[in-house]
């Protein structure tokens, strides 16, 4: 996968900066998310598919109407986003929702359309009480097979902060439901038809891995007859620095629809796929264009200061991901390279934007361009799990700014933040 991130030449950091008023801002390449969301409706399936964005990587208005443009359906992660998905052009049967929080709102919801993932025991037997009795409801189960997949530092427990599965996770029904027969009484009491199996533990690029998954997920569906879909979830991995390996969804599919295959064979079932891209999607189709607004220096570390920082990606700071940093000289010049530490605006000294790999609480050392104060440093691979995840308005820093680019053109996609707009809601 290619790396579309960076803002192309027409129009310029400068243009695009004088645009939203000054940085930082966001800019997503328009050509990237549609070329990305392509190649997820292209995943090799023997009996259906059904992409779903996984918006809460970045539910910006204009990147939800693109992706509904090309036929990509939504993963909401909160009765919230399934709001956000419907001002977006969404119908509600196109939203699945998957949540750590079953609001009350969620019964309303289903009667229209939208379809939920119950992600617990006590989810199913929400469910149930609010359908018992009731003809033409089914739901989905959300299952945690008993292994997971996670990325950067983990600790002596094996608790990694992006892993979703596995029994250091509280994402999804433990496995041994399965077993003690915990599910099936629930169901039974109330009558449940359960017409999905989901999982996602975040698989990485390896194809092998991924039929494993497949076909352990499909195992849950042998349980119930009326399953006729089966969710991965995402998980799909991108590389956003040199030497990173990312999906290679027709290879990954493969093996995938292997699995379906040889379920079909052994079953007589004809099960449909789900899959949630989110990252795959996003992430290096977006960049953070901030400035160099201070350079110190202590007898250790120089330090690049950005106009930016853990207000608009938190990532580095959650749990130590590694995003490309690219300082860009706004007098054009050739200058020297020179390993520096970048950090963030906030009054905060975990607000760093190159941890140690491995190490999230060491300070990283990065060779870039020598900057001067008033460079553009443009942070890629931001387009996911960034302006969506962030410390918003801590220190009171306004939320950025964000623009859609392509060759020739951009538009302002989200205005900055007024600092009125933080406290409109005090009391």
């Amino acid at each position: 996968m290619t790396n579309p991130s960076k803002p192309p030449s027409p129009p310029s950091s400068d243009a695009l900066a004088s645009s939203v008023g000054r940085t930082p801002f966001f800019a997503y390449s328009k050509e990237g998310l549609s070329s990305s969301a392509d190649q997820a409706l292209s995943f090799p399936n023997p009996y259906g598919l059904t992409v779903r964005y996984a918006m809460k990587a970045c539910p910006t208005l204009s990147i939800l109407k693109l992706f509904h443009s090309k036929g990509i359906k939504i993963d909401a992660s909160s009765v919230h986003e399934v709001e956000r998905a419907l001002r977006a052009g969404y119908d509600y049967e196109d939203i699945s929702l998957s949540t750590q929080e079953l609001s009350e709102e969620f019964k309303g919801l289903v009667e229209k359309g939208v379809k939920l993932n119950c992600c617990s025991l006590n989810q199913l037997r929400a469910y149930g009480e609010a359908f018992k009795g009731k003809k033409g409801f089914k739901c989905g189960i959300r299952i945690n097979p008993g292994v997971g997949s996670g990325g950067f530092s983990k600790s002596t427990t094996g608790f990694s902060k992006t892993n979703v599965g596995g029994p250091t996770s509280s994402f999804g029904i433990w496995v041994g439901s399965f077993t003690d027969g915990s599910i099936q009484q629930i169901i039974e009491k109330y009558g449940i038809e359960v017409e999905r199996i989901h999982t996602h533990i975040g698989s990485g690029s390896d194809p092998e891995i991924w039929k494993s998954v497949a076909v352990k997920s499909l195992e849950f569906a042998e349980y119930f007859d009326t399953v006729t879909s089966l969710n991965l979830g995402g998980g799909y991995k991108v590389g956003r620095n040199p030497g990173e390996v990312s999906t290679d969804l027709q290879e990954c599919g493969g093996t995938v629809k292997t699995a379906f295959e040889d379920f079909e064979k052994k079953t007589g079932r004809k099960i449909k796929l789900e899959i949630e891209p989110g990252t795959f999607l996003t992430a290096n189709n977006g960049a953070l264009v901030t400035r160099v607004q201070d350079i110190v220096e202590t007898s250790d570390y120089k330090f690049y200061k950005l106009d930016a920082g853990m207000t608009d990606i938190l990532r580095p700071s959650l749990y130590g991901a590694i995003h490309p940093c690219t300082v860009l000289p706004t007098s054009g010049a050739d200058r020297e390279k020179e390993e520096v530490v970048i950090v963030g605006h906030c009054c905060e000294s975990g607000d760093l934007m190159t941890p140690l790999p491995g190490d999230p609480e060491a300070l990283g050392k990065r060779e870039v361009t020598k900057a001067e104060i008033g460079d553009y440093c443009v942070i890629d691979g931001s387009g996911a799990y960034c302006s969506a995840m962030n410390t918003k308005n801590y220190n009171s820093f306004p939320e950025a700014a964000e623009v859609m680019v392509w060759e020739g053109g951009g538009e302002v996609i989200r205005k900055r933040q007024t600092v009125e707009q933080q406290w409109e809601n005090e009391i």
